[in-house]
């Protein structure tokens, strides 16, 4: 693998429909579970320092606890105000039953 590519966590630490954050070395991500395939974003919103993972997660979209802007999970655009810039996403890669991540590429695979 490649030297950006490191473990998050299992597939099973997170529930079908569900979201939850891990610490990845300076990273703080956002690991989430829709239908079975997973997906990664930083946790913090891009409004305000909030964790996403405390927020609600329906169709796709996460919604932000604190002021309640939303960002669409597979691509982090941006869904609903406050928020204005887009969420980082990362490139997910599956081994067995543990989660990776690659630091340097976004959810479509290309360079961040």
């Amino acid at each position: 693998m490649a030297d950006n590519v490191v473990r998050v966590c299992a597939q099973s630490e997170v529930a079908s429909e569900t979201v939850k954050a891990f610490e990845v070395g300076d990273h703080r991500l956002a690991v989430f579970n829709i239908g079975g395939k997973f997906y990664i974003t930083d946790d913090e919103c891009t409004h305000a320092s909030a964790s996403l993972a405390e927020g609600m997660l329906e169709d796709g979209v996460i919604e932000c606890c604190l002021h309640f802007g939303a960002f669409d999970v597979k691509t982090g655009a941006v869904k609903a105000p406050p928020a204005s810039v887009a969420l980082r996403t990362y490139q997910v890669v599956l081994k067995g039953d543990d989660i990776f991540v690659d630091l340097d590429k976004n959810a479509a695979g290309e360079p961040a």
